[in-house]
Formats: structure tokens, sequence, C-alpha cells
């Protein structure tokens, strides 16, 4: 998914919109490299040692991975799972809402 979430990062990047996410690799320091590689700007939190079964992944009910959750501007979860074309036109229908 990392080629579909950087062209998404680099279409809004003027836009209020923020890509965010979790990784659940156990290796913290094996990690670094590989967000290098993939070219991965946007913020990546750790998951913690214990990978999949992490603090984040567990406070947001994660059961597999990739979980996609897109989130309005008042942190209300309004899509969750949408990947590709359909990740776009969720993001796209939230910026078009009014006051944004």
């Amino acid at each position: 998914m990392y080629p579909h979430e950087r062209s998404l990062v680099a279409r809004l990047k003027d836009q209020p919109f923020a890509l965010i996410g979790v990784n659940s690799d156990a290796d913290k320091e094996a990690l670094k490299p590989r967000l290098q590689e993939e070219s991965i700007t946007w913020r990546s939190f750790w998951n913690g040692k214990r990978g999949t079964f992490g603090p984040i992944s567990a406070k947001w009910n994660v059961n597999g991975w990739p979980t996609i959750y897109v989130i309005d501007k008042k942190g209300v979860i309004r899509f969750k799972n949408v990947r590709g074309e359909e990740m776009d036109q969720a993001v796209d229908e939230l910026l078009a809402e009014p006051g944004h």
C-alpha cells in the first residue's frame, strides 16, 4: 500500500489531511531503515515490542493488518478498511464537506 499512500500524501499536500501509520514490526531499530527505503514521509508510530498485539492496536481494536480508519475533523471514524480508489473517494468526500 505504500505507493498508493505516497501518492495520496503528495496529492493532498496542501489540504487539511494527514496520513498516520502504525507499524507492528517488533524490532524498532530494524524498522527505521525500512521506513527510509519506502520513503515514508508521514508520521508512523511504533506499536511496541509486542508487534500486532501492542498498545495502539489494543486501544483501537485492530485485529488485522492493515486496518484503515478514515477519521473526520472531529475525530469520528467515518470509513473503515477502504483501500485504493475507495480510500481516495472517502478522503475526498470528507474534504468536500462544509468547514474544510
